[in-house]
């Protein structure tokens, strides 16, 4: 578990890095901290996975206030980070611990930096993501009314690459599927409720298992306390080395923002 988690560096620490970086470490802050010992335990989870050269004077403000569970994942160099393999997702989906899933650290910086950059110019995320990426209108409420039943019409759905995508391995495709209708939660349990979970069993094996084999296909969706978008329905769909043919045919040429960031 890191030792330092606040939001400042006392300067001595700063000194100490400094005799002991050369040129050369400027741009290798992993490399960097393996050769000198100097990892969350010495160095502030805001510092971790960032050059020397680009070190900022104090916390940047989308990287205050974090939960735990991301300040250990900015905490750990990303040449220490394992990616979740095909049967750990299998497995963490299937018992539904899906808050096991978590990015890449660097990935995760970039992804809590965009996200306060989407809010301050869109004013929220839903906004973006329903007239930026959905392409479903600017961002109004009245712009997700469906047209029918859900998975009854095409133009309700929108299949997408998660810009944000979990640090599985790579070999894996992670997708969301957007919708403009509800997907049924049980109260109870910040979970599908039966019908909802059988509604998109149906879809998933109607869409991917057709093109991509059953046993490398698997859903789920986020409880209401993990999802980043609240307003806007979605689930998520990984495919274990599909063709990426069709994947590009069923996302319709997507790239996610993260190749664009």
């Amino acid at each position: 578990m890191p030792h330092s988690m606040g939001a400042s560096t006392p300067a001595a620490t700063i000194a100490t890095l400094d005799e002991k970086r050369t040129e050369a470490d400027a741009d290798t802050p992993a490399r960097f901290l393996h050769d000198h010992h100097l990892f969350s335990e010495t160095l502030p989870y805001w510092l971790v996975n960032v050059p020397r050269s680009q070190w900022p004077a104090e916390c940047p403000s989308f990287l205050r206030d974090q939960p735990l569970k991301n300040i250990r994942c900015l905490s750990t160099p990303d040449e220490l980070y394992t990616r979740q393999g095909w049967e750990e997702v299998k497995e963490i989906i299937r018992t539904n611990r899906i808050d096991r899933f978590q990015r890449v650290p660097t990935d995760l910086r970039k992804y809590l930096e965009y996200t306060a950059h989407i809010k301050a110019q869109y004013e929220s995320v839903m906004r973006f993501v329903v007239k930026e990426r959905l392409r479903w209108g600017d961002g109004n409420p009245e712009d997700l009314q469906p047209k029918g039943r859900p998975f009854e019409f095409n133009e309700d759905i929108r299949i997408l690459y998660n810009d944000w995508p979990y640090g599985v391995d790579t070999d894996i495709i992670h997708l969301v599927v957007w919708t403009k209708f509800e997907l049924e939660d049980d109260p109870a349990t910040d979970d599908l409720t039966a019908r909802a979970r059988e509604a998109i069993e149906e879809y998933v094996q109607r869409t991917f298992c057709s093109r991509v084999p059953p046993e490398q296909v698997i859903w789920f969706k986020n409880w209401k306390s993990l999802k980043s978008v609240h307003a806007v329905e979605h689930f998520h769909v990984m495919l274990h080395r599909p063709d990426m043919a069709f994947v590009r045919e069923i996302t319709h040429g997507d790239v996610p923002l993260i190749e664009r960031v």
